[in-house]
């Protein structure tokens, strides 16, 4: 059976209003309510799910962050998996870390742990690059199958219906391979009350990047954040050959 890593990562909730720092240099995140990434959440889920078909036999959560990333995995081991490594990275590191400083650490971990599956949510809906899969099976020389709505295991290989531009494509890959979890690849379960407990007494290892010899040093510097611009309020125009005035007044047309 699959050994499977999942990645977790802690970010704003999704229902929270960002709020950007007067200085421009990001997003305040103090006194912000923050939770799983959504995608990682169906990451998670798909690979309990895999363990309860019997093609998995071990699920560890990763997330890279904070101290208080372990609540973020102990959400994910109250959801089924077995166990939790937390590579702490703190502030302003942690502001500056980006997605190959993450594909580092996991391509470390999936070798150090003799990980045959390694799942991903498509992206974080906090800066949204899309990037950590593809560029942790780039460091592994490994065979990636990202944007996933649905996943089959046949011998040793995994069939994969991915989420493109004109449809669906489907695709084989064979172990060890890398995943990333698209939207409706599945509705992730609701911790019970009894594994919430349960989830207490499961092990949470604590590492560096520095452990995994990961040289975090930023290759991108962030110039300025800025807000979207205020949307203009709508007009209501008389008839077309009004509207068509006002869109070449504009620039439109």
């Amino acid at each position: 059976m699959a050994r499977v890593l999942v990645g977790v990562k802690r970010v704003i909730d999704y229902a929270v209003k960002i709020r950007v720092k007067p200085d421009k240099a990001g997003v305040i995140t103090d006194g912000v309510k923050h939770s799983m990434n959504p995608f990682d959440e169906i990451a998670v889920e798909e690979a309990v799910r895999l363990k309860e078909k019997k093609i998995a036999s071990e699920i560890i959560a990763v997330s890279c962050g904070p101290a208080q990333s372990q609540e973020i995995i102990r959400t994910a081991l109250a959801m089924g998996v077995d166990r939790g490594i937390h590579v702490e990275v703190n502030n302003p590191e942690y502001e500056n870390l980006q997605p190959l400083h993450i594909s580092k650490i996991f391509a470390k971990l999936a070798q150090d742990e003799k990980i045959d599956i390694v799942i991903f949510g498509k992206q974080a809906i906090d800066d949204d690059c899309a990037q950590t899969a593809q560029m942790t099976a780039g460091l592994l020389n490994w065979p990636q199958a990202v944007f996933a709505s649905k996943i089959e295991k046949t011998n040793d290989e995994l069939t994969v219906t991915r989420e493109i531009d004109g449809g669906l494509e489907i695709i084989k890959v064979k172990l060890p391979a890398i995943l990333s979890a698209d939207l409706r690849l599945n509705e992730p379960r609701y911790a019970t009350l009894p594994n919430i407990m349960k989830a207490k007494k499961k092990p949470i290892k604590k590492i560096t990047p520095k452990d995994l010899n990961v040289d975090t040093s930023p290759r991108i510097q962030i110039l300025s954040v800025e807000e979207p611009p205020v949307r203009q309020a709508g007009a209501i125009v008389p008839d077309v050959n009004t509207l068509i005035t006002k869109l070449k007044e504009k620039g439109h047309i």
